[in-house]
């Protein structure tokens, strides 16, 4: 089956970003936008790269205008692009996706960029940034620069998006490899944006560097190595678009893939982040289910603490209720202490937080507290009392609903 078949799209990526875009109101807020005629990043890049790069024109750069082009015509890109050339030492190129129907879409390539990349490399470089064009990933990147401009974003969604990004990388490394169909290009392409260095030069066999690469890929698959930057790390890149080229359809690409992808799903992988997960979310369970049923708030609370560690808390929370709850959470409970004893108070702190989260508690929900707090956490009754009433004083407000 030739590669061209495959899919260029990542199912997980297209669902996050469907999920994303809709939790922020994407559709309202882009009319609102529209409506307040703001000037876009798309306008200041414009004028910047107009007044101070070079425009990539056919009489006067005919040999990157030939290239450019015709990785565009060979993606089947219809809509307009302008490209740019900047005297930059920076290896780096992006994308700016066009505002207005009649307005041309942006790709900027650097010129320490272009002075290191052959004629091949180049068109991987410029197919990868069609393809951030292509995928309309700047819709979503636009639309959370925009709500969160001056505000942090919640834990749970900063996650999501960073998920996002990543894939979305791997999505267009896809149409940077079909604008060269050559695996060996994109690989030294990679390797010159790493180390800045010819791969060609440095004498570096092509079997050997994917061994090894393969190596450094198990240190984030059986250790505890994270991707936490907006860019998955060049051993996933590397290993996602071998696999890609070597796909003989997309269930090996797919199962291929599920392993790169389980890496990326990682926030924090310790075996105390473990425990803690398990506490969390059997905590939440026990604790907020005492009084006969599980509050919408009690529910956010356990979320929102959950989405410290787990990038689909919900998910994980589901899956972990069709355990043994009552086991999992003593032994979590005994494992933390083992680990790090001083993490007693931040459990007892979230039991409380769970039980006034609602606005309301019974004696039901105190008794448990003192029943965990003395039994298993180790603390005396008098000091549970202290610890619950300075939580009162601090973070309880009374619910409405008994006024009249």
């Amino acid at each position: 089956m030739s590669t061209k078949k495959l899919d260029t799209s990542i199912k997980l990526e297209k669902d996050l970003f469907n999920q994303i875009y809709k939790s922020m109101q994407g559709d309202v807020i882009q009319n609102i936008i529209k409506a307040t005629k703001i000037p876009t990043k798309q306008n200041y890049w414009k004028d910047s790269l107009e007044g101070h790069s070079i425009r990539v024109d056919e009489k006067l750069l005919k040999r990157f205008y030939n290239l450019f082009y015709d990785v565009k015509e060979k993606l089947n890109f219809q809509e307009k692009v302008d490209f740019y050339i900047t005297g930059d030492s920076e290896v780096n190129a992006f994308a700016i996706m066009a505002q207005e129907k009649d307005e041309a879409h942006i790709i900027n390539v650097n010129s320490a960029l272009i002075q290191l990349m052959t004629d091949d490399e180049l068109r991987f470089v410029i197919g990868h940034e069609l393809g951030h064009l292509i995928n309309q990933d700047a819709l979503l990147l636009n639309l959370v620069q925009f709500v969160f401009v001056d505000k942090e974003i919640p834990v749970l969604l900063a996650h999501k998006i960073r998920l996002w990004q990543q894939l979305s990388e791997l999505v267009a490394d896809r149409y940077g490899y079909l604008a060269t169909n050559n695996l060996n290009v994109c690989i030294s392409a990679f390797f010159k944006m790493s180390s800045g260095l010819d791969f060609d030069k440095m004498g570096i066999d092509f079997e050997s560097f994917i061994e090894e690469n393969n190596q450094r890929l198990s240190y984030f698959k059986d250790e505890e190595g994270l991707s936490c930057d907006s860019h998955p790390i060049n051993p996933i890149r590397v290993a996602a678009i071998h696999l890609f080229s070597t796909a003989k359809n997309n269930n090996e690409l797919n199962k291929g893939m599920s392993n790169l992808l389980n890496i990326l799903m990682k926030v924090r992988s310790s075996e105390l982040d473990k425990n803690l997960s398990v506490f969390i979310a059997t905590a939440g369970l026990i604790v907020a289910s005492c009084d006969g049923s599980i509050d919408e708030s009690e529910s956010e609370c356990i979320l929102d603490t959950l989405s410290q560690l787990q990038i689909f808390p919900k998910k994980y929370l589901e899956e972990l209720a069709k355990a043994d709850i009552s086991k999992l959470f003593e032994e979590s409970i005994c494992k933390i202490i083992e680990i790090n004893p001083t993490l007693r108070d931040m459990m007892l702190e979230y039991i409380m937080q769970i039980i006034i989260s609602d606005k309301r508690f019974d004696e039901k929900e105190i008794e448990l507290l003192y029943n965990i707090g003395e039994n298993l956490l180790g603390y005396s009754r008098k000091e549970i009392a202290h610890y619950f009433a300075n939580m009162i004083q601090e973070n309880f407000v009374p619910s409405y609903d008994g006024l009249k």
